[in-house]
């Protein structure tokens, strides 16, 4: 990383040292009236886009400040544009992580998925992307998200979204921080085996043509072969390699997850299953240590 703000490489440090896990928060307008409703906020509680995304900035507030969730178990936090741009308890939301809880803030770029095309679905273009990283990097933010999606073992829809996630990835770097790159394969897929085989060969064949300083994280689909991503998790080149839980409830995921030696999770539906917006101060702080800890725990193999 060659990035010398002193405090891009104390979170580099702690990302890639420190034992944890990275809590995804970064639903975006599609997935959060479904976020909203799983915490039990349903349509009728908001009207238009702004009061939903106050109400999920609300969610996601409750989780950051809860006594539960600080940097001893969590590593980061993935935030959506629109958090990047709203205060926690005062301060902004992406400086809030770093000062107050000592978790690494990473944010959202892309502007959802293409349609599918050669079983795979490409991200959209991502046209204010530099002007996104500048205000991000002004907010000490370490690094950003990026997700397309595999749905079957087509070898040219797979090499069009890992060159695609590498490109972007690219420019990224070039702004100082460190791109997740998320290649994510349908857990329903009935080719996902094959699917998984054919993009961990293009991800290593891009991971080959970075510069020794040109740093990834890798955000991937828990693999049908136990350790299968080993060979990325040991690349010079990449801080840490992530799970998404992609669907799997909590205990399938973590159990998953155990079975993946070195790979740590970076779960949005799992870590937030069991809340409720109606649950009191005391229960929704027991239930998100108990989520927080099973997930530490798996991400600790």
């Amino acid at each position: 990383m060659s990035n010398e703000n002193p405090v891009l490489k104390e979170m580099l440090e702690k990302v890639t040292s420190q034992t944890g896990f990275i809590a995804a928060l970064d639903q975006s307008g599609g997935s959060t009236p479904k976020a909203l409703k799983l915490y039990g906020v349903s349509e009728s509680e908001y009207s238009g886009d702004e009061e939903m995304f106050d109400q999920v900035h609300a969610m996601r507030t409750r989780i950051v400040t809860s006594p539960a969730f600080d940097g001893k178990r969590v590593l980061g936090a993935i935030l959506f544009e629109n958090t990047l741009d709203r205060d926690i308890e005062g301060k902004n939301s992406a400086v809030y992580l770093w000062e107050e809880k000592n978790v690494v803030p990473f944010l959202k770029v892309d502007k959802g998925l293409a349609e599918e095309s050669d079983g795979v679905q490409i991200m959209k273009p991502i046209p204010d992307l530099d002007d996104l990283l500048a205000k991000a990097s002004k907010q000490n933010v370490f690094g950003t998200k990026m997700r397309s999606v595999i749905k079957t073992d087509n070898a040219d829809g797979i090499k069009a979204v890992v060159e695609q996630q590498f490109e972007i990835g690219k420019q990224i770097i070039a702004a100082g921080m460190v791109p997740i790159i998320e290649p994510e394969v349908d857990i329903n897929s009935p080719q996902k085996a094959a699917a998984e085989a054919l993009l961990r060969d293009e991800i290593m064949a891009q991971l080959a043509k970075l510069e020794s300083d040109q740093l990834v994280m890798l955000k991937l689909t828990l693999p049908e072969q136990a350790d299968f991503y080993v060979p990325c998790i040991e690349h010079p080149n990449v801080v840490k390699v992530v799970a998404l839980s992609g669907g799997y409830s909590r205990d399938v995921a973590n159990q998953r997850l155990s079975e993946n030696h070195g790979m740590i999770a970076s779960f949005s539906r799992a870590l937030t299953e069991g809340l409720s917006a109606q649950q009191s101060d005391d229960e929704f702080n027991a239930a998100i240590d108990a989520a927080i800890q099973a997930i530490y725990d798996a991400s600790a193999t």
